[in-house]
């Protein structure tokens, strides 16, 4: 008896020692793109960063950016034979990455340019890490934070996420060319922020519960630093961005919101990492009548959701409904579509956020499918009752 409890015993001790070992192993790890550059005209830059980084360059554009941008560009009509444009098939999936990878192959490109929204971003990421190439990143809007990121999300054809698929490095440059934000449909840029709005609240959770990022490591102050950023600055320009761009004008406080959507937010959920919110996002995806709401209008209602998850202080949570409400990002299940939706669907998608794989297990308490159901179920209650 005593044996088998000094057995016992020697065996815990050598786990957590294993355990502490492979805690000290993981370094504090940052990612950032090689070049970020924004600001207004930016756009003429990317002949230059092609040639800066290869010889034949191909863009891949979404259909609006291809018809509404690119045929307006001089130097895409000037420089055929070594700027290539091929439009997006309008999914982020294996097929659609298969036939970029084909294209590159057949006109033997040395430089890939995402241009577009999320979808057409990581697309081109994942077609021209997989190529062993460079990759630019163009965003035409400011809806979420993929730009910057060495990450991107694969669906299926039916717009189901299936896999995150991370690169060996982030994109070469990042090229913002904030007239084209500003003149893109104010939605985009709300949506942007409401996937920026989850940034800080993930990576404290992260923090506090000496969870890994996405990076492989742990956040480093600099990581953690810009997450706060991003949510003070969301604070304290969100909405007069949003008038901004309602107007298609730039100015100081878009500007701001710009590069908060896109650099802040980019670099401060990857190099602090994923909680709550963004997995609840995954699971909501399983519920279809979801599918025509943006990624940030979806995470954003992941945010709510998880500081009821997490027990947020009144105070905290009265600042993030106030704040999605003057914007008009979804607080409640109508605002996504969800209505008259039976328990058991609401389940599955509870079931799907909290996949071993995913990131709510980042959290500093007890995850589970049923916490998660009244978690979602609390946030639209509470979004219906402040309306």
């Amino acid at each position: 008896m005593f044996h088998n409890q000094f057995i016992l015993i020697k065996y815990t001790i050598n786990t957590m020692q294993e355990k502490q070992k492979v805690t000290e192993e993981k370094n504090l790890i940052a990612a950032f793109p090689g070049k970020y550059i924004q600001g207004q005209n930016a756009l003429a830059e990317l002949p230059k960063l092609i040639k800066l980084l290869g010889k034949k360059g191909l863009i891949i554009a979404s259909p609006t950016a291809k018809s509404k941008i690119l045929t307006k560009c001089d130097f895409i009509k000037s420089n055929k034979d070594w700027i290539i444009t091929e439009k997006f098939n309008g999914e982020c999936s294996q097929k659609e990455i298969s036939r970029i990878k084909g294209i590159i192959a057949k006109q033997n490109i040395d430089v890939v340019i995402g241009m577009g929204g999320g979808k057409v971003i990581d697309t081109a990421k994942v077609s021209a890490d997989m190529a062993g190439l460079p990759v630019i990143i163009v965003p035409t809007i400011a809806s979420n934070d993929a730009p910057c990121s060495g990450c991107a999300v694969i669906y299926t054809e039916e717009g189901v996420v299936e896999s995150v698929y991370y690169q060996k490095i982030n994109p070469q440059v990042v090229l913002v060319d904030t007239n084209i934000i500003a003149e893109a449909p104010v939605r985009f840029l709300v949506a942007g922020m409401g996937d920026a709005l989850a940034t800080w609240f993930e990576a404290r959770s992260c923090e506090r519960a000496q969870s890994g990022n996405e990076c492989g490591g742990y956040s480093t102050m600099t990581g953690l630093a810009l997450a706060r950023l991003c949510y003070d600055t969301l604070l304290q320009y969100g909405p007069t961005a949003k008038i901004a761009c309602e107007n298609k004008i730039v100015t100081p406080a878009l500007n701001r919101i710009i590069e908060t959507n896109i650099l802040l937010s980019g670099i401060g959920f990857e190099s602090s990492g994923l909680a709550a919110a963004h997995s609840i996002h995954n699971g909501l995806s399983a519920i279809k009548e979801t599918h025509a709401y943006y990624h940030g209008e979806k995470v954003s209602f992941g945010v709510v959701a998880g500081l009821h998850l997490t027990d947020a202080l009144p105070d905290e949570m009265n600042t993030v409904y106030s704040f999605c409400e003057q914007l008009g990002l979804p607080t409640t299940f109508a605002q996504i579509d969800i209505k008259n939706v039976k328990k058991e669907k609401l389940m599955e998608a509870a079931v799907k956020a909290c996949a071993p794989e995913e990131s709510i297990h980042h959290e500093a308490v007890r995850i589970s499918p049923d916490k998660v159901f009244d978690a979602m179920v609390a946030a639209d209650a509470m979004g219906r009752l402040r309306k």
